[in-house]
């Protein structure tokens, strides 16, 4: 059997301890199906005396996990730290410009460097690989890049946060509030103590700009995301979804538009319940990828977890042990294409709409006058109980299908309008 492939560990946290048992449990299958053995040599953490629940005793150890990547007796950095930029990235532009490959489940940093780092493994002769950047231990990634490798793909778009999820799907089953779950889901675990980049979508943009740029062979571009989250969500909103034949899920999607421009957005959406989409409970990931041969490609699992994700490294690591390599987003960092930031308004579909408003006459015909003067057509309209005198009312409305134009034109007629006691809460319906 040939020789081993030398690993440096950076990140013994939940992931980087269950690669550690992984390999323990599993490394004479990989060994075997790797075609040579795959050893940790080398481990970095913030903590050297924590207890894993793991045997650290037989590696090397450096307090400066940059010193990983200039170890002459290792061949890939895997990288579990965390983080768009510090130490993490630090220690990745040090390996790929020092020939050695580089293995991340660091989403925030590929999603912001994720063609610095592509170019710099094609000029050193570096492998780079993230699959365990998204979904968790669903090969999603592995699939654009070789399964569906034959496809123009249309269009690409899932549950990519298993926090959201589990908190919407526990909201629909348990008619409790978005607050309520979430202090639910920190208690399990589920969500973080601070659960900001869940529930606000930042996480699952990441990840859907990762996807973006494998989909359709385009360049990183985060920045364009349009990003929201589900804290509006109210229970009432999800009794209303179900009552039309919908859940609600927090959905990334991108597609490239008749005009070569990328559209990319996450925010929750009515899914109709016939979807696949709509089934998918608690903390689980699932993408749905459209090719033009292929047809709709469903990839769904567990999305996080020490042992998903640890079971993404360890595939990639495989991969570079047999000789796998090319180009991290399928063509030359080179060859990916800028694309334009698709105007949304120009979009077509219909619209969930929710208002709090004051219970005073006059306020249903002031939004009404709204919707009409924007050119948006209510395809239904209920409101939600009468509280006691003087208090606040939900005022919920589904349109027509409509531009999405129409209908920010509506909602911008509406600022500033003492009737309106927050925000509308706006959310597509899925087609």
């Amino acid at each position: 059997m040939a020789a081993p492939l030398r690993i440096a560990l950076a990140g013994l946290g939940t992931v980087g301890a269950g690669l550690v048992r992984l390999f323990e449990t599993n490394g004479a299958l990989i060994a075997r199906r790797a075609g040579r053995p795959i050893e940790i040599v080398a481990v970095s953490a913030r903590d050297r005396a924590r207890d894993r629940g793991v045997d650290i005793s037989s590696f090397a150890w450096e307090d400066d996990m940059t010193a990983l990547a200039g170890r002459s007796d290792v061949d890939v950095v895997v990288e579990l730290v965390g983080g768009s930029d510090g130490p993490a990235l630090a220690t990745a532009r040090r390996a790929l410009k020092g020939g050695k490959a580089l293995v991340t489940a660091n989403k925030a940093m590929i999603a912001h460097h994720g063609l610095e780092l592509a170019e710099l493994a094609e000029a050193g002769g570096a492998v780079l690989r993230f699959e365990a950047a998204v979904a968790g231990g669903i090969p999603v990634i592995k699939g654009l890049r070789e399964g569906a490798a034959g496809n123009r793909i249309e269009r690409i778009y899932g549950i990519l946060n298993g926090t959201c999820n589990y908190i919407l799907s526990t909201m629909e089953q348990t008619g409790r509030d978005f607050g309520e779950v979430l202090s639910e889901a920190q208690r399990l675990g589920y969500a973080e103590a601070d659960p900001t980049f869940d529930v606000d979508g930042v996480d699952a943009a990441h990840k859907l700009a990762i996807l973006a740029a494998l989909a359709f062979g385009a360049k990183i571009d985060f920045e364009a995301v349009d990003v929201g989250g589900i804290g509006s969500v109210r229970a009432a909103d999800i009794a209303q979804a179900a009552a039309l034949g919908y859940r609600i899920r927090l959905i990334g999607m991108a597609e490239v538009d008749g005009e070569g421009n990328l559209f990319q957005r996450v925010q929750p959406c009515l899914v109709p319940t016939g979807n696949p989409l709509a089934a998918v409970d608690g903390p689980t990931n699932a993408v749905v990828a459209v090719g033009n041969f292929s047809g709709p490609l469903l990839f769904q699992g567990a999305g996080a977890g020490d042992g998903p994700t640890a079971s993404a490294v360890a595939a990639d690591l495989i991969d570079i042990a047999r000789g796998d390599s090319g180009p991290p987003f399928s063509v030359p960092a080179g060859e990916l294409e800028t694309l334009a930031r698709a105007d949304a308004g120009h979009r077509t579909g219909r619209t969930y709409l929710r208002f709090v408003v004051a219970d005073r006459p006059g306020v249903l015909a002031e939004i009404a006058a709204a919707m009409r003067d924007g050119g948006v057509s209510i395809e239904s309209l209920i409101q939600q109980g009468r509280p006691e005198e003087g208090g606040e009312v939900l005022v919920a409305m589904v349109t027509h299908e409509g531009r999405e134009a129409n209908v920010a034109k509506a909602l911008a007629l509406l600022e500033g309008s003492a009737s309106l006691a927050e925000a509308p809460l706006v959310m597509r319906l899925l087609g």
